[in-house]
């Protein structure tokens, strides 16, 4: 069953070229079973019509503050309490200027001032616009108030010039709202505390890397990278500037993220301290141990009756372990993984120490546990207060909860 099922969202759309995109939005949240309600205000009738939004959202769609029969029968304060979560795209300059300020003279600007409940923004501008201070001050007041963002990508605007300010993609928003809504509440409680890591220069690594043997041949792992990126988008969701170190996976990149995709541990390594200073670093990638010394600039190829070549090994660098010890630019809080196949937690304990990290998150990931590729895991959260034994729960789940505890963790050091 979808997580999205039951859910109430209020879909604001202000006045932009993106708007067309919302229209696939609301169909999305229609089929995985959410309620979507949806103000347009006087410049997004210029772009997608009243009656294209009632009709897939299956609702009325409210536009005049002071409609008699509008007020009378469902008010702004209402539209704005009867959701479960807010989403404003496309979210335009001015309308984020509006929020910021406080200013409420239409029905959306209102029904945004008057919410109690969580907003998602999915700004959509000309890239000069996007990039003015008054639109990056804007967001920042924001996001120091709870306001969550996913977006904008860089492309070609409609204007016909070229860098960030397109809105995000349907899909990529719809992702963002599931973020909200988990099975245990665990998403829950992040969704509250969203706004907590604003501030917060964050790093995730995720996913396998793979080090060529030759052309068509690598050394590599079976991780999916799904907990990485739960990760990456859990803390993001709570307003920290995150950026994303991601070996080849088959996952879109979380939203809100800033993503640079690697392929081998040498490559990661450098993106890694090139992201450098942060103040918490998450080393969720399973980095491959080895690397060939000299990979063959051609295929190897089988020879009939003869030997199997031999393949040399050297160490790769210690990712873990290098930005542990990285002197005045090493991070607040460091964290590392350690996928173990048996004497989970000794075996955590001991690479805790021995990497001088400040935590290790440990998780089973034999053949039995199906935690490589699948959407569930059972960790344990090793620390030099001790260790945590979490009951089993989805990779999102175990994203929220660690990004809570990272919040705590934080709260409590100096900067």
């Amino acid at each position: 069953m979808s997580g999205l099922r039951g859910k109430r969202i209020l879909l604001v759309i202000a006045g932009g070229i993106a708007a067309y995109k919302c229209l696939l939005l609301i169909r999305r949240l229609r089929e995985h079973g959410a309620a979507v309600r949806c103000i347009l205000t006087a410049a997004g009738t210029q772009f997608v019509t009243p009656l294209s939004v009632a009709a897939l959202s299956e609702d009325k769609v409210y536009s005049e503050l002071f409609s008699l029969t509008d007020e009378h029968e469902m008010g702004h304060i209402r539209l704005s309490r009867e959701a479960d979560l807010v989403v404003v795209a496309p979210a335009t300059a001015d309308l984020l200027a509006r929020m910021s300020a406080g200013i409420a003279d239409d029905l959306a600007s209102t029904a945004l001032l008057a919410t109690d409940k969580p907003v998602l923004v999915a700004p959509a501008m000309n890239v000069r616009m996007w990039q003015h201070p008054a639109t990056q001050a804007n967001l920042a007041t924001l996001k120091q108030r709870g306001v969550v963002s996913v977006g904008p990508n860089a492309g070609e605007m409609a204007c016909g010039e070229w860098g960030p300010g397109r809105m995000a993609e349907a899909e990529e928003i719809l992702a963002a709202i599931e973020m909200f809504f988990s099975q245990t509440g665990f998403g829950q409680t992040a969704l509250v505390q969203t706004g907590r890591l604003a501030g917060v220069r964050a790093l995730v690594t995720s996913g396998p890397t793979r080090e060529p043997i030759d052309p068509v041949r690598y050394i590599s792992n079976h991780s999916s990278g799904r907990q990485g990126h739960a990760i990456a988008a859990a803390i993001a969701g709570l307003g920290a500037d995150t950026v994303l170190v991601c070996g080849p996976t088959a996952l879109a990149h979380p939203p809100g993220v800033t993503a640079r995709q690697v392929e081998t541990a040498s490559e990661m390594l450098c993106a890694c301290e090139d992201s450098l200073p942060v103040d918490v670093a998450v080393c969720a990638a399973a980095v491959s141990d080895w690397r060939v010394v000299q990979a063959a600039l051609q295929k190897m190829k089988k020879t009939p009756g003869a030997a199997p070549p031999v393949l040399e090994l050297t160490e790769n660098p210690d990712i873990l372990a290098t930005l542990s010890g990285h002197g005045e630019r090493r991070p607040r809080l460091v964290i590392g993984f350690a996928a173990e196949t048996t004497r989970i937690v000794e075996y955590a304990h001991a690479k805790r120490i021995r990497k001088g990290c400040d935590w290790i998150v440990a998780n089973d990931v034999s053949t039995a546990s199906g935690t490589f590729g699948g959407e569930h895991n059972t960790v344990h959260l090793i620390t030099a207060d001790g260790i945590e034994d979490w009951p089993p729960m989805s990779k999102h789940d175990v994203a929220a909860r660690l990004a809570l505890r990272i919040a705590d963790a934080l709260d409590g050091m100096p900067r």
